[in-house]
């Protein structure tokens, strides 16, 4: 029989498993989300995507900006819920509400854990070059993605495959895995394993100070640096004092000096070989292709990016 569920999330990740669990016809009793806050040019106050999709859905949306007090934690239990559904949520949970379903919390996490355990897993993952990522679908504990393991699936990490190209992906695949999960669990057949010890990696969540392109770098980490940080908060480098994106990129042959464009294809030599921008965004414009860029901004080989 379906489960009385809460789910628990915020971003566009979360969303296909929030459709999926009502398409399996589980009662949805709330619908945890972050709180709304300004965006876009006119600083609307917006609801989350997972908001949105919650009231389109129906369903009774609670946005508590934290779940310590007494009150906030008595409101959860009042739910009586058999089991919390929680993705990419945004708040920790204290222990009284990972105690409150009948049957635990459930987390999709967006790696093969317990490497990239975090807030980044997927950034952290292009950007090391991993070849392989996944979906964890664990029951939580107190630790930072520290909970014994359901169900794992893994996908491969094309060689020019984006941050933003993996997200989709792996949202599809939490979105199928927590469902059958659940199912499992109804029937009392869902196991667990502890993580093991070895291969512990944590996703610090991406700063700021690390979103420049250092062109000093080898062609391949440059690279990985770019598709890693697309389309948010996008890879960036200066062109005549004009902050520029880089989104998309392929490896090139060429070489020259760091930064120096070899090319009328804005192709640019790195540390050791060279990238190819293939999309960019100048600050305040829209993402567009090199092509179309290069027709507005004309740049000439040997002119130095930084």
């Amino acid at each position: 029989m379906p489960l009385h569920l809460i789910f628990m999330g915020t971003p566009d990740f979360a969303v296909p498993t929030l459709i999926a669990l009502a398409n399996a016809g589980h009662e949805i009793a709330a619908v945890y989300t972050r709180a709304p806050k300004p965006a876009g040019r006119g600083m609307d106050v917006q609801g989350t995507p997972v908001e949105r999709e919650a009231r389109r859905l129906g369903l009774k949306v609670a946005t508590p900006a934290s779940l310590k007090s007494e009150e906030t934690q008595a409101a959860f239990r009042a739910h009586n819920a058999d089991a919390a559904v929680v993705v990419a949520y945004g708040l920790i949970l204290p222990k009284p509400i990972l105690e409150a379903p009948k049957l635990g919390c459930f987390n999709v996490h967006a790696s093969l854990l317990p490497r990239w355990r975090g807030a980044a897993p997927i950034n952290r993952a292009i950007i090391a070059g991993d070849a392989t990522s996944g979906v964890t679908i664990m029951r939580m504990d107190e630790g930072l993605d520290t909970g014994a393991m359901a169900m794992a699936e893994r996908v491969a990490i094309g060689a020019d495959m984006t941050a933003g190209d993996l997200h989709d992906v792996l949202a599809r695949l939490g979105a199928d895995l927590m469902p059958r999960a659940l199912a499992a669990l109804e029937r009392g057949s869902l196991t667990f394993t502890p993580q093991p010890d070895a291969g512990v990696s944590y996703a610090a969540k991406i700063s700021k100070e690390e979103t420049r392109i250092d062109w000093s770098k080898p062609a391949r980490q440059v690279h990985d640096h770019i598709r890693g940080l697309s389309p948010f908060p996008g890879a960036w480098f200066e062109l005549g004092g004009v902050r520029v994106k880089a989104l998309r990129s392929i490896l090139a042959t060429d070489s020259g000096a760091p930064g120096r464009v070899l090319d009328d294809r804005l192709t640019v030599a790195c540390g050791d070989g060279a990238v190819r921008l293939m999309q960019v965004q100048r600050a305040g414009k829209q993402p567009m292709a090199a092509e179309d860029f290069l027709r507005g901004t004309p740049i000439k080989a040997g002119a130095q990016v930084q």
